[in-house]
């Protein structure tokens, strides 16, 4: 199983959020990180870049987790960072 180190190399872009400290994409696998305020970081699979540009561009990036990724990608948690 990866840790959240492994996590590292993928850039997390900062968001305003009281749920999502930040979010990054990485192309090559389709895989979206996320990293919660408590700093736990969660990997989400075969995530269409559509829905990471989404997110990002979203009013309420928690919201739009919830609606739109939270019960639709299988997941993994990576641990802390």
């Amino acid at each position: 199983m990866s840790t959240a180190q492994d996590v590292v190399d993928v850039a997390l872009t900062p968001v305003d959020s009281s749920m999502i400290k930040a979010v990054g994409y990485d192309a090559a696998t389709s895989t979206l990180l996320v990293r919660f305020t408590d700093g736990q970081v969660y990997s989400y699979t075969d995530v269409p870049p559509e829905e990471y540009q989404g997110l990002l561009a979203a009013e309420s990036h928690g919201k739009y987790f919830w609606r739109r990724i939270r019960n639709e990608y299988a997941f993994a948690k990576r641990g802390k960072l």
